[in-house]
């Protein structure tokens, strides 16, 4: 019989400083919630072992599985502005690597495994709840186009965690292209091993930015990839309404994909200022802030990379700077350019950026519904010699407190849609494939969770999982899953769930 993870672990060959090799630990009555069976078969992976019991247990921690070199990784990191020399993996092992039917190699962690020797004192445990949000709002992520780890797989573990009250335990196994982070290259900053620095670099330049291996200076082009990926991430974050909830530089990841899915929610009501997460008491990673933090946390990654980047620390210092210089200009075209498309522009022109800009501020001040205004607006898309359907054109207007406000705008979007190559038919279709329909709206989410941690109701969970994979299209019988709550979403928090 072929192994049930084809390994070929990579990092596992790095020397023993950069993580501590630890196994899992066995829990008492593992039950597969949900298996992922897509994400299986496209990492070449056999879901019907996965869902039997020799898989469950893989997936549970009881057994490691052969070929898998299970590790937690030292990393360090900046949480909310104050620097950790040393986080490293507390609740999350990596089990090892494997290469996808596309040749891309990608991480198989489980989170929730018991503890490492990086967990401070913590169980390493994982409570069903956030292990079901990150498992339904990654999977959500990957839908509406956005850079993600995946998830593919959540057991129960027939035990119970202690947080605020006592909880069922559960396991989530992540997949991800890696899980090198901006903590990650602080680590080695931080104690001066240079030796581990470069080593680190090399490593992840061969994963991720092969190409930069033949720049003058590789690791210039490599923090230069990072910065866009970055950029290019956090433009898409914001076009729909995602908040990270905890922009950590231990939780950047490299790879430009949307990592750990902690107090993470999406806006209701549009309030650049808005920040759901409990322990986010100033508002440091609230929506709008997020393309600063990007900056500072890249900014750190900078300079934990000086001295690779030079030996001489002035030209280091303005190699970083130069770099650094680019992510202003990589986030505004991604951002302004997805802020285009949900507008039905498929060109740029003068004045759009005010535009967009004037449609937010307007949503703000009425307190409008951020996925429904641009969901809606793609209903009145003017076709020449005809008006919107009046029906349309009020389930727009409705949204806003003070509805002549949108119609000033509107007249103003319209007239530049007239100035757009093509017909409304191809305008709204831009619309449609950009302004999703259903994203996880936080009460649902929060509803979904009750059902299984209270009353061992997964039927919630598979219900958003079927009407989330398909966001961009219309889905009459899933109707009430598109509606915004009561109240705009105002005053709900969300928590780490650690």
């Amino acid at each position: 019989m072929t192994v049930l993870f084809p390994f070929d672990n990579s990092y596992a060959r790095l020397p023993d400083r950069f993580f501590a090799r630890v196994a899992p630990t066995p829990v008492e009555t593992p039950r597969l919630v949900r298996l992922n069976r897509a994400l299986a078969i496209d990492l070449g992976l056999d879901p019907e072992r996965l869902e039997g019991a020799e898989g469950v247990a893989v997936l549970a921690g009881q057994h490691v599985p052969e070929g898998a070199e299970p590790l937690a990784a030292a990393y360090a990191g900046h949480q909310f502005g104050q620097f950790v020399p040393q986080l490293g993996d507390g609740r999350a092992i990596l089990l090892g690597e494997v290469v996808d039917r596309d040749g891309r190699r990608r991480d198989i962690q489980l989170k929730g495994s018991g503890p490492t020797p990086f967990s401070r004192r913590g169980d390493g445990r994982a409570a069903l709840g956030p292990v079901l949000r990150e498992y339904l709002v990654s999977e959500a992520m990957h839908a509406l186009g956005i850079p993600t780890t995946r998830a593919l797989a959540a057991v129960t573990t027939g035990e119970r965690v202690i947080r605020e009250t006592v909880l069922p335990g559960a396991v989530l196994t992540r997949v991800a292209s890696s899980h090198i982070r901006v903590g990650s290259f602080q680590f080695f900053a931080a104690r001066g091993d240079v030796e581990g620095l470069r080593l680190l670099a090399d490593h992840a330049i061969a994963r991720h930015d092969p190409a930069a291996a033949d720049a003058g200076n590789p690791y210039r082009a490599f923090l230069e990839g990072v910065i866009r990926r970055q950029a290019e991430l956090v433009a898409r974050w914001l076009t729909v309404g995602f908040i990270h909830g905890v922009m950590n530089t231990d939780n950047m990841s490299i790879a430009g994909e949307t990592i750990d899915y902690g107090p993470c929610a999406f806006l209701d009501t549009y309030d650049p200022a808005t920040a759901f997460s409990s322990i986010d008491r100033h508002g440091r990673y609230a929506y709008g802030n997020q393309p600063r933090i990007a900056l500072w946390n890249l900014t750190r990654l900078a300079e934990a990379l000086l001295p690779l980047l030079s030996d001489d620390e002035t030209q280091a210092v303005a190699e970083a700077e130069a770099a650094l210089t680019g992510f202003a200009g990589l986030f505004e075209a991604a951002y302004h350019g997805g802020l285009n498309r949900k507008l039905g522009l498929a060109t740029s022109r003068d004045g759009d950026t005010v535009l967009a800009g004037d449609l937010l501020k307007t949503m703000s001040e009425n307190e409008a519904d951020f996925t429904l205004t641009f969901r809606r607006l793609g209903d009145v898309v003017p076709e020449a010699g005809r008006d919107p359907e009046p029906a349309a054109v009020e389930a727009v207007r409705s949204l806003f407190i003070d509805p002549t406000a949108y119609d000033r705008w509107a007249e103003r979007w319209n007239r530049r849609l007239a100035e757009e190559p093509g017909d409304a038919a191809s305008r709204r279709l831009l619309m449609r494939t950009t302004n999703p329909a259903f994203i996880p709206r936080n009460h649902q989410v929060e509803a979904m969770i009750e059902a299984a941690v209270e009353r061992q109701d997964f039927a919630p969970f598979e219900t958003l999982l079927t009407v989330l994979a398909r966001p961009y299209d219309d889905q009459p019988d899933f109707a009430r899953y598109a509606e915004a709550p009561e109240g705009g979403g105002r005053g709900y928090r969300t928590f780490c769930g650690t």
